[in-house]
């Protein structure tokens, strides 16, 4: 009977392991022939206002941002959005992100980073964009009907780092995503 309750609390959680606010996310997923598991979920707002709940999947499980960041594996921030959001203020969070974490570097990725979110859509309410980093492939931005790939692991560090860094563009939201809440 104590491991039936076991498996069954066992259960209870994973189905619950995926969900924030009424958006649910796949525990795990599937990049390029890897198997990459959801680490954590959170949430993006503003001024009180839910913008996009954000799950964080890793080929290698880590709640620690700075070994994610040094890790050549493949990973992947997919958000879900909870309002309609604009193409413009999109890039321009992804641009601070960038800027903030990497200021010593973008030099280096500027050319990458403009080419990289002119692809970016406007995403309206329930729509899902995902921004794939695949070693010796790059980084790619998927939403609504873009997509676009942009080569180099030193870009890929400096687009998670907007919201893993050490300045991210919402503390609670790096916490969610790092499975800590």
């Amino acid at each position: 009977m104590k491991n039936l309750v076991l498996v069954l609390s066992l259960l209870s959680f994973a189905a619950s392991a995926g969900e924030l606010k009424g958006v649910k996310m796949a525990d795990s997923t599937t990049v390029d022939g890897k198997s990459l598991k959801l680490q954590g979920m959170g949430l993006r707002s503003k001024a009180f206002i839910k913008v996009y709940v954000a799950g964080l999947y890793l080929e290698n499980a880590s709640d620690n941002a700075d070994k994610i960041i040094g890790s050549d594996s493949v990973r992947r921030v997919e958000m879900s959005m909870m309002r309609d959001l604009g193409k413009d203020k999109i890039v321009s969070a992804i641009h601070d992100g960038v800027e903030k974490n990497s200021k010593d570097k973008m030099s280096a990725l500027k050319e990458r980073l403009d080419k990289f979110t002119a692809a970016i859509p406007d995403l309206k309410e329930g729509q899902v964009m995902s921004i794939t980093y695949v070693p010796g492939k790059g980084t790619t931005v998927k939403g609504a009907s873009a997509e676009m790939t942009v080569p180099g692991k030193d870009f890929a560090d400096a687009v998670f780092l907007v919201w893993l860094g050490k300045d991210p563009v919402d503390d609670d939201l790096k916490a969610g995503m790092l499975g800590a809440k």
